[in-house]
């Protein structure tokens, strides 16, 4: 089984926010974003978490839905 990265990106006025994780880190990474926006010396938001948040899910749920897709093909 090949293991990918996924890359979620933000850019805020003069701040760049990138994130590099895969399927494993996906949990690890929602606590940053907790944390990102929790820090008010950063301009990253609690509304920046909640939208990669979802994205981060939504990636979650069509890479699982097409490891579905590909499983029904091999048998």
């Amino acid at each position: 089984m090949q293991r990918g990265v996924n890359v979620l990106a933000l850019v805020k006025d003069s701040e760049r926010y990138v994130f590099l994780y895969d399927e494993e880190s996906a949990a690890t990474l929602l606590r940053t974003l907790g944390k990102y926006a929790s820090d008010r010396e950063l301009s990253f938001s609690w509304y920046d978490a909640a939208v990669l948040s979802q994205k981060i899910r939504r990636l979650a749920r069509e890479n699982q839905e097409q490891a579905g897709a590909i499983g029904e093909l091999d048998r």
